[in-house]
């Protein structure tokens, strides 16, 4: 019987491994590579206003959100109801994907390399998106910039928020993280 043969590494992770690790290492001063930030995982949120009336929209949003991160979303439903929205307890409001290992490495590479290029008069990330403690949190316009979606399947043109979880600790690490893995972010003072 013959083993498997070996998975190919993301082109991003071994970005990561051969190039930001070293550098990070000789800008701040660490001995040991474990003391460089790296990704935790990448979080897509997308709410869907119109599914508590058209259960079809969900569908189709579960479908898009499968082929631009290829696994199956989450499906996240109201907590408590608000009587001003309409909303009652436990109906679905929108869609969830979680992306770790290979596939958030692969996800981040298309982002950057596709996606992120299509944005209409696009002049670089923000770099105020950051929390505070080095996550980077981005929102999107539209899902068509995803080379996965088909403009003919999926009519409705829907917004997403896309959040970078890493263990930076501070903010000026992880953009320094984020841009050596190569996010276009924004020169201070440009807007």
């Amino acid at each position: 019987m013959t083993s498997p043969a070996p998975a190919a590494v993301p082109r991003l992770k071994s970005l990561y491994r051969e190039r930001v690790v070293p550098s990070m290492m000789e800008r701040f001063g660490w001995k040991n590579p474990f003391q460089t930030p790296r990704l935790q995982k990448i979080v897509l949120n997308v709410g869907v206003k119109e599914a508590r009336d058209n259960v079809q929209a969900l569908d189709q949003v579960k479908q898009d959100m499968a082929a631009i991160t290829g696994q199956a979303p989450q499906v996240r439903r109201a907590k408590k109801s608000i009587s001003n929205f309409k909303l009652r307890q436990g109906m679905p409001i929108g869609v969830r994907a979680t992306l770790r290992g290979d596939r958030m490495f692969e996800f981040l590479d298309r982002l950057v390399a596709t996606a992120l290029p299509r944005v209409r008069d696009f002049r670089g990330l923000s770099p105020k998106g950051f929390d505070g403690m080095g996550n980077y949190n981005l929102g999107l316009k539209e899902q068509l910039i995803f080379a996965e979606i088909q403009e003919e399947k999926s009519p409705v043109i829907r917004g997403m928020n896309i959040t970078i979880v890493t263990n930076a600790g501070k903010d000026e690490v992880g953009l320094e993280l984020l841009t050596m893995m190569g996010l276009p972010f924004r020169k201070a003072g440009r807007k």
